[in-house]
């Protein structure tokens, strides 16, 4: 019996342990995936992370495992596949067969990339089609190459590919972007990089690779081929929350409510990072979610 299980091992469950084993609890942290950092691993740079200008994404990520190393926070490897709550008691459920208890938990299983849904995505995954840009972007070095998506993160994979890639192409369906303003003046300084306004993807296509993508130009309404050998679709995240069904109550996108204390609807279980119902989602909040979710575990495991 822990004292504290902490589920998901990216900056919000990585800060909870380390904020844990300060607090002197005992406990362990299950993550599914072979390398601790999350999302935060597949960034090529952080700039906005206090202290860390400029730092590789993949540093950072080990950074954080390192300092809960130095805490000797314990780490298992598992998928984690359903919680039953207990009351007083938490068990958590895995693929393995292994069943873990505890007194409390903090959810902290992060968002994965939304998928555009369209023919072509899931064939051509591996073979062009890519949702990491710092990690694949490199096969692709004096290619043409689109970028789907108007976020932050679209947009900076358009900037980091237009470092290497001949021609980029960013697919937005609307006529204005939802990044950043300093994200979006360095996007347009950029000379081998054309905004497609208004357009969707409808398919991808190829051979033994991509070759292209058909678009559909809302206001033209029309269909057009485009060629391109790389697609880099950046459209949002969804929250990782299908383990948690029926545990705590969920927004309508699937995200669990909780606050800046972290504190699900289920006493207990609390919520950090970008699994959480909140205004922003960056590596900052979600370190400092896990701080918050373990100040609110202390306060419930002690009854104050």
């Amino acid at each position: 019996m822990y004292d504290l299980i902490i589920i998901g091992a990216g900056p919000a469950g990585l800060s909870a342990a380390v904020y844990g084993r300060r607090a002197g609890l005992d406990l362990v942290v299950i993550e599914q995936t072979p390398m601790s950092g999350g999302q935060v691993l597949n960034t090529y740079e952080v700039d906005n992370y206090l202290g860390m200008a400029g730092i590789s994404g993949f540093d950072l990520g080990t950074k954080f495992r390192e300092h809960a190393d130095k805490m000797d926070a314990r780490f298992v490897k598992e998928t984690v596949t359903a919680i039953r709550d207990q009351g007083q008691t938490k068990v958590v459920e895995t693929v393995s067969g292994a069943s873990y208890e505890a007194r409390a938990l903090i959810l902290a299983t992060g968002a994965e990339h939304t998928l555009l849904q369209v023919p072509g995505e899931q064939e051509w995954k591996g073979r062009g089609v890519s949702y990491c840009a710092a990690c694949d972007g490199a096969f692709f070095k004096g290619r043409d190459v689109a970028v789907v998506g108007g976020g932050d993160v679209a947009v900076e994979d358009a900037i980091y590919l237009a470092r290497m890639c001949r021609k980029v192409y960013l697919i937005h369906r609307r006529d204005s972007l939802r990044a950043a303003k300093m994200l979006q003046e360095k996007l347009f300084a950029c000379e081998n990089v054309e905004i497609l306004w208004n357009c969707t993807v409808s398919k991808i296509f190829g051979t033994d690779l991509v070759e292209g993508v058909t678009l559909y130009h809302k206001q033209e309404q029309l269909e057009k081929d485009l060629a391109v050998e790389g697609v880099f679709i950046a459209v949002g995240m969804h929250p990782c929350t299908e383990a948690f069904a029926g545990v705590a109550d969920c927004d309508e996108k699937g995200y669990l409510i909780a606050g800046e204390d972290c504190a699900t609807t289920a006493s207990g279980i609390f919520a950090a990072g970008d699994i959480r119902t909140k205004a922003l989602r960056q590596i900052v909040t979600a370190v400092a979610d896990g701080a918050c979710a373990v100040t609110s575990a202390e306060r419930y495991l002690t009854g104050m």
